[in-house]
């Protein structure tokens, strides 16, 4: 039985990312050597630290005046690293969620950092950006609830924060849609849902956002530690970084971003659909403009919500992995990410119809 992975992360890769990086832990590029047991500083890995930079710009056009980072500790440590390389008197975010809410605790251990407004169940509009902020922080997809700033929002914020720096978490939707990367400062994610597995974090970085606080910066917290080492100040997550050139490479070949914005929303548009006409199940986001496209987050309605734990077996039953919600949630979370193909979604739709048949007498 053909397995179909909807898990939040670590989650879907493609195939033939999954073959080739198989490959390459028996033997690394013909080398004799296994990418497990390779040196970093090898001769044979620069190239790939330096492909996976040059990928990552090309693919989102990032300007001049940029780098692209490969750390450790993922997202969470970013929580910290941005407030202590940016923040010197204040702070603003946008609380869209667990993320962004750890994201506003760690800052509030730098100096001010005021929430301009929070919802879980929508993409607030209404709210100002303070321009005396040191920067502005969002998350650009809410992967609990559900939820996605749109790019019309996006260009709303764009023109509320002025001059204000932007710094955003895209952990869960980097790369599934074209940005204006020029609009931000720092934009940064845990990899290990639409780049590689799970122990690698990027970051994008404008350098001349950096050296603008008093503060001392530990060096393995300190962006330029980083930037002048190439991302190799320290040992660098050998693996996890071979893959991501590999899904960078998939994703350049198939025709890039605009290609996968293009899938991504097929794939979404069809599950909504599905759930906006179905008699069993709903949407937990209502308002259509902010409904992620990467976390689609469903329950029954209130009168079938009995039958929650004999749907999850019989779509286990038919090939459906991860879908159960998160436990703050609740329900189910189907989580398309860029390597989920419209087929897998297709077979949760039919599995969705299917099950509705076998409840619905009409």
């Amino acid at each position: 039985m053909k397995k179909y992975n909807f898990n939040a992360g670590p989650s879907i890769l493609p195939q033939e990312v999954i073959k080739q990086t198989a490959e390459a832990v028996i033997d690394f590029q013909g080398e004799g050597l296994s990418v497990l047991e390779i040196s970093h500083r090898a001769k044979y890995f620069q190239p790939v630290m330096d492909e996976a930079e040059a990928l990552v710009k090309e693919l989102l056009n990032v300007p001049e005046g940029y780098r692209v980072l490969f750390l450790g500790g993922g997202a969470s440590l970013q929580f910290c690293m941005v407030p202590f390389n940016m923040l010197e008197h204040k702070a603003a975010y946008l609380n869209t969620g667990v993320w962004s809410k750890k994201a506003l605790k760690e800052a509030k251990g730098f100096g001010e950092a005021i929430e301009v407004a929070a919802s879980t169940d929508s993409i607030p509009t209404d709210y100002e950006i303070p321009q005396d902020a040191d920067y502005f922080h969002i998350t650009t997809n809410n992967t609990i609830f559900g939820t996605e700033i749109n790019d019309e929002k996006l260009a709303e914020i764009y023109k509320k924060k002025g001059n204000v720096p932007l710094v955003a978490d895209m952990s869960s939707d980097i790369l599934s849609r074209p940005i204006d990367v020029s609009q931000y400062d720092i934009i940064y994610g845990g990899a290990q849902k639409n780049l590689a597995p799970a122990g690698v974090t990027f970051v994008i970085i404008k350098e001349s956002c950096l050296g603008k606080v008093s503060r001392y910066i530990p060096t393995m917290l300190n962006y330029q530690t980083h930037i002048d080492g190439g991302s190799m100040f320290n040992t660098p997550p050998v693996l996890p970084v071979y893959t991501a050139v590999l899904t960078l490479r998939w994703l350049k070949a198939n025709g890039g971003v605009k290609w996968i914005e293009a899938r991504n929303k097929a794939k979404a548009d069809l599950l909504y659909k599905c759930l906006d006409e179905s008699k069993l199940f709903m949407p937990t986001i209502s308002k259509k403009e902010d409904r992620s496209r990467m976390n689609i987050c469903f329950v029954f309605k209130p009168e079938y919500a009995d039958l929650q734990d004999d749907f999850f077996k019989f779509a286990t039953a038919k090939g459906m992995v991860g879908i159960k919600g998160h436990r703050l949630v609740g329900g189910f979370r189907a989580s398309c990410y860029n390597a989920m193909d419209i087929e897998g979604v297709q077979a949760l739709v039919d599995c969705i119809h299917e099950y509705e048949e076998l409840k619905i007498k009409n």
